[in-house]
């Protein structure tokens, strides 16, 4: 199972990443993401690597969850 990190200094808030991937990220009440455990679903993979390249500060990143 993998998992989106957040650097949250680098992180604005801009919402894109939520847009390109509703079913990994959700938006708290400030616009911030709020990300989930990513299951071994390649369609799902594929979905958090198209929110990390939509983010315009770079502010995530996926990792292994431990």
């Amino acid at each position: 199972m993998r998992k989106l990190v957040v650097d949250w200094i680098a992180c604005d808030g801009h919402g894109l990443c939520a847009m390109a991937a509703p079913e990994l990220i959700d938006l708290d009440d400030w616009g911030y993401p709020v990300v989930h455990a990513i299951p071994d679903d390649q369609r799902l993979l594929n979905l958090a690597r198209s929110a990390i390249e939509a983010c315009p500060v770079m502010a995530l990143r996926m990792d292994t969850a431990t």
